[in-house]
């Protein structure tokens, strides 16, 4: 390993020369106390930027080693000091001048949740941070004057402020961990509650705008229910009061406008944590959860959508069901065999995004179409069944049907964004407009045997488009409805996954499951470092969950 002052006489014998003279500077360089790694170097101004990475030893950046004893903790750190830097560079970005990208300094850029990114990993050597610089040049003229300047006086002074222990505010990060280890607590306490969610007293569950998920002000702070309060004793924040939803089958319903959705959303997002002030730092959801809806268009490739599908008119086999192009109804049953396959267990739907057809189907329409003439089995007719015997919840807003009143196990009204528990008075009303009898086909828990085989394909290079998808080759992914994908960055790792699987896994012998399970694992033991082959891995990547990886490889079409 070189010095840095090595760099630097490198630096004044570029200056000034072809843009392609940067890529001699490639390797790492040992500052005063921290390393400098030059990873990949763009190829002009106008490309995207270089990748940069530091490391940093425990002993160097003192932090507390309870604060990156596991998962939770290395999770957590790193996303507080990703924002500390980001907020340090950003005082610097552009300050060096020339063309194209010249001068730029970014990190990833946090949201509202926690998510493990490779724009900071803390292993057992230490903190290692990785960002993008571009490197400046007047034309396609190198100016290493001004990359001095980025390396040598503003990227020192960022990390200091934002990776050295005694430069935090011991307090601010105190609480920031603290959090983390009381909504863990908290998701713990679901399970032995056999709750499927957690709303604080207190929590602020509107957002500031449709674009903007910072929480809004003057917004009415959640009250729980009486009959529905719950507290906990928290290691760290003490008592804690707020709404417990059991498992079963809740309902969520009230006039337009009242906070119907709101809440749901919130459920939605509670199985990531979230940061102090965002006003939903207590609204915990079992960590399985995924939130389903119909996607007209969608592929579906060998689903087993038979509990929800049967007989249809053109004998198409429901026990191993595949289209290119699926109706609402199709993709909806397929969305929640796909889910149960991913391991969930508690779906979340608004009536509002689901296949009307697929969710109910009222004693007028039972009378005028018999039964032997639909093929399809309402949701309504299995929810329960997928409970008992299937150990899974559901949240469901209702907001037209009253049908969904008879099956549920708890009610709650949105009043004004208030909840209110109206399960005794509703099933009260339920008995003087009963139900016709269910008649649904027995209950068989969906078999999954699906082999997993890939779809011709020449270079198989990715693009990302935000959380909408990505394309693959020639093929574009779909992750539109996909409505827990919150981060460009996850869509990242989600393209990145796919096109390891293609090229190294999908050989027509072994099961999505079996692949899914085996990435899984590698990202448990290695990270997200395999998914970058020979090459370093770069910032600009974040970790989905299980279940996203499954809604996405679902969507790769193939033969």
């Amino acid at each position: 390993m070189q010095n840095s002052e090595v760099l630097r006489q490198q630096l004044h014998s570029i200056h000034r020369k072809s843009y392609p003279a940067y890529k001699g500077l490639k390797g790492a360089y040992r500052f005063e106390n921290f390393i400098l790694s030059i990873d990949h170097v763009q190829g002009d101004p106008f490309a995207s930027p270089s990748h940069i990475s530091i490391q940093i030893s425990h002993r160097d950046s003192a932090f507390p080693s309870e604060y990156y004893k596991d998962v939770l903790t290395k999770t957590t750190l790193c996303d507080y000091l990703t924002r500390q830097f980001e907020q340090q560079v950003n005082r610097y970005t552009f300050r060096a001048k020339g063309s194209g990208k010249s001068g730029l300094i970014s990190v990833s850029h946090c949201g509202q949740e926690i998510l493990s990114r490779t724009a900071c990993e803390i292993t057992g050597r230490g903190i290692t941070a990785r960002f993008f610089i571009g490197f400046p040049a007047n034309g396609r003229t190198i100016n290493a004057l001004e990359l001095e300047k980025i390396l040598f006086d503003y990227l020192p002074v960022c990390v200091q402020k934002a990776f050295f222990y005694s430069s935090t505010n011991k307090k601010e990060l105190r609480n920031f961990m603290e959090l983390a280890l009381d909504q863990e607590y908290i998701r713990q306490e679901l399970l032995r509650r056999k709750l499927t969610a957690f709303v604080a007293d207190g929590s602020i569950l509107p957002r500031e705008s449709g674009i903007s998920s910072r929480p809004m002000k003057n917004a009415i702070p959640f009250s729980a229910p009486e009959s529905l309060r719950i507290s906990m004793e928290l290691p760290h924040k003490g008592t804690l009061t707020g709404m417990g939803i059991p498992q079963g089958i809740t309902l969520i319903v009230g006039g337009g406008y009242h906070g119907k959705s709101t809440l749901l959303n919130a459920l939605e997002l509670g199985v990531y944590n979230h940061i102090p002030g965002d006003g939903r730092e207590y609204v915990i959801t079992d960590c399985t959860a995924v939130k389903l809806r119909s996607e007209d268009g969608r592929f579906i490739k060998d689903v087993d959508i038979s509990l929800f599908i049967n007989d249809l008119p053109n004998q198409k086999d429901t026990h191993c069901f595949s289209t290119q192009d699926a109706s609402g109804s199709t993709s909806q049953a397929a969305g929640i065999v796909e889910s149960m396959e991913a391991g969930s267990h508690l779906f979340l739907l608004d009536e509002d995004t689901s296949a009307t057809n697929f969710m109910v189907r009222d004693a007028f329409m039972q009378q005028v179409i018999q039964r032997e003439k639909e093929p399809i089995t309402p949701f309504l007719e299995r929810a329960g069944e997928l409970y008992k015997k299937a150990g899974i919840s559901t949240i469901l807003v209702a907001g037209s049907s009253g049908a969904f009143f008879h099956i549920a196990d708890t009610i709650i009204q949105m009043d004004n964004y208030v909840p209110r528990d109206i399960t005794d008075s509703t099933k009260a009303l339920c008995a003087k407009y009963p139900l016709p009898a269910f008649c649904a086909p027995a209950f068989t828990s969906p078999h999954s045997h699906r082999i997993m085989t890939k779809a011709p394909q020449d270079r198989l290079k990715t693009k990302v488009s935000k959380t909408d998808g990505f394309s693959l080759g020639r093929q574009e992914i779909d992750l539109r409805y996909t409505e827990q994908l919150i981060d460009p960055e996850q869509t990242a790792t989600l393209s990145l996954l796919l096109k390891y699987a293609v090229e190294n896994m999908i050989n027509g012998k072994r099961t999505l499951s079996e692949i899914v399970e085996d990435l899984e694992k590698k990202l448990k033991k290695e990270g997200m470092s395999f998914l970058s082959g020979d090459r370093q891995i770069s910032c600009g990547y974040a970790l989905p969950r299980l279940q996203e990886i499954y809604a996405c490889f679902n969507r790769y079409r193939r033969p």
